[in-house]
């Protein structure tokens, strides 16, 4: 047995089709590991998908315009690709756990100190202060979880912990209701916020309960020289890098240009009021949660490339087709489903793949950058399209720049090779 298989063990081939195989396999080390993990991305994404559900609110409080307010959640992105990259290193030479407990405070404290803005500038370096936990996070976890777990079962764990994202939007979404409901917006906003803070409590959890992987434990503790920050630019990495980067491009592109300003869409354009937009996102982000978790089941099943093609085609028909069809509110309630399906269940695919494409002594660093490349490039999405919404239709730019992002995510799937079924390698 290889040890990239030792926490969840060894199921027979024909028998680890079942969607929840790779957890029923688990130990009790294992299972902890993956509660840490979803755990602690979920509430990444509760944090971070607060913005866009405040952003008319700050255009209308602060009088500031789309870009701006697109620029922030631009440099939270930047800042998210630089804390992924970092933190990946720091995972490669002090181990997942303990790089995983900072950036969950870092993302805490982040979101609370943004409560206190009190102008777009200190919003932003706040927000910042949030990405770099929030990029940390979300790479560092999400090779913790990898590592765990077999070859044969990667896809649909990385589903489940894919989908825990939808959970942590779900709820910030759901926060907002509450909140936007019994408070004025000036006031409300900073209260959504401040709740953000609530994370850092699970750091006590993951202190106590999870411990590191064997793969990543063999390595810290060999005596040679860690790996450079730069070793994945080395020639037996790099063409792993361009490959990881141009295909989270593509997929961060399209993913934040629909959902950062899908709210914002709502409100100007379908004239739907913030507690009223409430059952259509959540519609989207249910899509999401089951897009997330087969992503994972039709991965392992068919391939990533399978979902990175067929993903790329439909969330960029689905978008064209929810942003400019005159349909009906309850359609349009109805057509949030699959276009939250079909705009989640890639990353489901990608998690493991960037993770498969990575010797152990660099994977952190790996997927730590190539990830966090897709948000720092495609993070530059959310700006142009708050910048083109001024002389264009919100609606068209949201389009433009959705076909953009899955175009080249299409065209870079076609090119790559299928990583499904690969032992990690160390």
């Amino acid at each position: 047995m290889s040890t990239s298989e030792q926490v969840l063990g060894d199921v027979p081939e024909e028998k680890s089709l079942g969607l929840f195989d790779f957890y029923r396999a688990a130990d009790a080390k294992g299972r902890r590991t993956f509660w840490a993990c979803t755990g602690g991305f979920a509430m990444d994404a509760m944090d971070f998908m607060m913005f866009p559900l405040i952003i008319g609110t700050l255009i209308a409080v602060w009088k500031i315009s789309p870009a701006t307010a697109g620029g922030v959640a631009t440099v939270t992105l930047w800042c998210s690709a630089i804390g992924g990259w970092l933190a990946g290193y720091l995972a490669d030479r002090i181990g997942r756990v303990r790089v995983m407990q900072l950036t969950i405070l870092l993302f805490s404290v982040g979101s609370l100190l943004a409560a206190f803005a009190q102008n777009p500038l200190e919003l932003t370096i706040y927000r910042g202060l949030l990405g770099l936990g929030f990029g940390g996070e979300a790479a560092v976890a999400a090779v913790a979880l990898s590592e765990a777990v077999g070859a044969r079962h990667r896809g649909r764990a990385m589903g489940f912990y894919a989908a825990s994202y939808a959970v942590g939007w779900g709820a910030a979404v759901l926060l907002q209701a509450v909140i936007f409901t019994t408070l004025p917006p000036d006031v409300g906003w900073r209260v959504l916020l401040a709740i953000g803070a609530v994370p850092a409590l699970l750091i006590f959890y993951i202190r106590r309960s999870v411990e590191e992987s064997a793969l990543s434990a063999a390595v810290l503790r060999q005596k040679t020289d860690k790996p450079s920050i730069l070793e994945i630019f080395a020639p037996s990495n790099i063409g792993a890098t361009i490959t990881g980067s141009l295909i989270t491009i593509g997929a961060q592109g399209g993913f934040y240009s629909l959902m950062i300003w899908m709210p914002q869409f709502l409100r100007a354009e379908r004239k739907i009021s913030i507690i009223g937009s409430t059952p259509y996102l959540m519609s989207v982000i249910g899509g999401a949660f089951v897009g997330y978790a087969t992503g994972g089941w039709l991965a392992d099943r068919y391939g990533r490339r399978f979902v990175f093609i067929i993903s790329a085609i439909a969330a960029a028909s689905l978008a064209a087709v929810y942003t400019h069809v005159p349909f009906s509110d309850r359609l349009m309630l109805f057509l949030g489903f699959p276009l939250g399906f079909f705009a989640s269940a890639y990353y489901s695919a990608i998690l493991p793949f960037l993770n498969e494409l990575f010797p152990t002594a660099v994977r952190g660093s790996g997927v730590g950058f190539t990830y966090n490349a897709g948000r720092a490039i495609g993070g530059l999405f959310p700006f142009f399209v708050g910048y083109v919404s001024s002389w264009m239709p919100l609606s068209n730019a949201i389009t433009a720049f959705a076909f953009v992002s899955y175009g080249l995510m299409l065209v870079t799937a076609v090119l790559v090779r299928e990583t499904n079924g690969m032992a990690l390698r160390s």
